[in-house]
């Protein structure tokens, strides 16, 4: 993810107490979250590991549309790493104009890479080929989203930081009420996306994608409202009205559903009976799941709170689980009473709850074995991933990794250690 280290990581430098007891002590200002970058390295490999083995795997890649694997666990713990990273980042602020002025240009930075990486510039690394027709250019993708919810939620914090707050007040509550306008913000941007998504008349559609051999036509009969369906939901039919369907994601995870092809969660032919909206476009990365997603990073930021302000590993860590036993506990309930599915295209919000809270736990974990337990050695991988995930991330995108790990073969180029010939 474009420049992680320095500008979703952003510099983090909390101290921590390097005690092996869960008692309070005051921290020493020179040590390093190394927990944060742990679990960052952890997420970008399983972002690879997802990215290059998902095709021969699937159950480990994107659900179809309804549900969770594996892969719908990576963008929303990004989103979590970076709200953990924002209260560290501007624990003192200075001066609010040059932390503004941050924030906006390390936004660009995550814009300009996303466009580059993601909009279709290196559409064949593999072939070293290069360039990107304007008219077909993909506006969003994952660091575009990043950088959104990064500026959102880091704009929130400058202009809310509490200056003289030094000691946290006691009451469970407390950290609550401490940044209460940024809470009362998530529920806002939960109100307003639960209220178009539930509220927007969506209209019948039809499009028209243009490959270089043949052209594709479709018409899908929707003229409904409230919808959560693939074809039919108010997040595509705003990007299509606001994006352009030609500047949307060519390959959704939704063309692998039963409904399109009878090998699902395979990819394979489509049925003969498939409706015609499984050759369309559909934005994952969309502006009103975009919105949605926002709400994952200022959960992080929450977790980033408690460990500025609290000061015992025991008071973190049950903070932590509570909250995020609570957070997945509440997903999975709305999920299987069918009140809102667990979506990653959609991001609905009991996707944000059970991600959320599956963040929450594995950083507790971490925590608990790296910044408590000492345990920091055995995870040294992950923790250089973390902190050069910028090099990774550009690696990883242009297939450089799954080139290299392909490139090793036995007898035959085609007996890989991802792909094995057996004829």
């Amino acid at each position: 993810m474009a420049e992680i280290k320095a500008d979703i990581a952003l510099d983090h430098r909390l101290t921590i107490a390097e005690v092996t007891d869960m008692s309070a002590q005051k921290p020493d200002p020179k040590i390093r979250v190394a927990s944060l970058d742990i679990f960052r390295g952890l997420t970008v490999a399983l972002m690879i590991l997802v990215d290059d083995a998902g095709g021969e795997w699937p159950k480990i890649g994107h659900a179809p549309w309804n549900g969770c694997n594996l892969a719908d666990f990576v963008m929303p713990f990004f989103l979590f790493i970076v709200g953990m990273a924002i209260p560290l980042a501007f624990k003192r602020i200075t001066s609010r104009h040059h932390a503004v002025k941050r924030v906006i240009v390390r936004t660009l930075k995550l814009l300009f890479w996303g466009i580059l990486l993601q909009g279709g510039f290196s559409h064949a690394p593999d072939k070293l080929t290069y360039g990107v027709d304007m008219k077909k250019i993909r506006w969003c993708g994952i660091l575009q989203r990043i950088a959104f919810a990064y500026l959102v939620v880091a704009l929130m914090e400058i202009f809310t930081k509490k200056k003289q707050t030094r000691e946290l007040p006691p009451g469970w509550l407390s950290i609550y009420k401490l940044y209460s306008s940024q809470w009362l913000m998530g529920v806002c941007i939960l109100v307003i996306y639960l209220a178009v998504i539930y509220g927007t008349y969506v209209p019948h559609w039809q499009f028209t994608v243009n490959d270089r051999d043949s052209a594709d036509y479709g018409k899908v009969e929707c003229a409904v409202r409230g919808k959560l369906d693939p074809p039919c939901n108010a997040v595509g039919f705003i990007d299509r009205e606001i994006l352009g369907i030609n500047h949307m994601y060519q390959h959704p995870a939704w063309k692998r559903s039963e409904a399109c092809t009878e090998n699902s969660p395979n990819e394979g032919p489509f049925r003969t009976s498939a409706p015609s909206w499984c050759k369309a476009p559909f934005e994952p990365e969309g502006i009103l799941s975009s919105i949605s997603a926002v709400l994952s990073t200022i959960i992080g930021v929450h977790f980033g709170h408690v460990l500025v302000y609290m000061r015992g590993h025991a008071a973190r860590l049950k903070h932590w689980i509570v909250m995020g036993f609570a957070l997945l506990i509440s997903g999975l309930v709305l999920h299987f009473t069918h009140a809102i599915p667990l979506n990653k295209q959609l991001y609905t919000f009991s996707y944000v709850c059970v991600t959320s809270g599956a963040a929450a736990l594995v950083f507790s974990s971490i925590y608990a074995l790296v910044d408590i337990w000492g345990w920091k050695c055995i995870f040294q991988p992950l923790a250089w991933i973390g902190m050069n995930a910028m090099l990774v991330y550009v690696m990883a995108a242009e297939g450089i990794f799954a080139g290299f790990i392909n490139g090793w073969y036995y007898n035959d180029p085609h007996n890989t250690l991802l792909v094995s010939n057996t004829e």
